[in-house]
């Protein structure tokens, strides 16, 4: 896998202060992407032992809420084994933070995944310029939607984590 940025202190990809990864790769390439530069999934630099140990340190730190995977996509298929044993070790490195994801992919498309069982809310569905609103939390165009995945899971439908 490979990543463009480690950003820390985060409060802008999910709930409370965040560590965010934002992986290289994405094949949605939607029109008016806020990250085109992450598209390219040979771009930016190989995630290694020192970016992960960067990103751990970060997670050690009681004010951080947890991480967030964003890019490019996480999912982008070449990075989904990868990504899927970093969230592993972040569940078992540190129970108590949580994990968002934003992909692409619509939650249908991607909820058997064995990532998702590391996931504590996703956010799905690819950018629409035309429904961009600056106004909804975590999220850049109305379609797309914050999901709280084990609560998704426990009921056996989507359950959002705010409208």
């Amino acid at each position: 896998m490979r990543y463009h940025n480690i950003t820390k202190d985060d409060m802008l990809n999910g709930d409370g202060l965040r560590a965010v990864l934002w992986v290289s790769g994405c094949s949605h390439r939607c029109p008016g992407c806020q990250n085109p530069v992450t598209w390219d999934a040979d771009g930016g630099i190989p995630f290694d032992e020192a970016a992960k140990r960067e990103l751990f340190a970060e997670l050690a730190k009681d004010y951080i809420s947890g991480v967030t995977f964003s890019g490019g996509d996480p999912l982008y298929p070449g990075n989904r084994a990868a990504v899927t044993g970093l969230a592993r070790e972040i569940k078992e490195a540190f129970p108590h933070k949580t994990v968002w994801l934003y992909t692409g992919y619509a939650w249908e498309e991607i909820a058997s995944l064995p990532v998702m069982d590391y996931v504590d809310v996703l956010v799905d569905g690819e950018f629409e310029e035309e429904k961009k609103d600056n106004l909804l939390y975590w999220r850049g165009s109305a379609n797309q939607r914050v999901i709280d995945v084990p609560a998704t899971r426990a009921a056996g439908k989507v359950v959002l984590k705010c409208e």
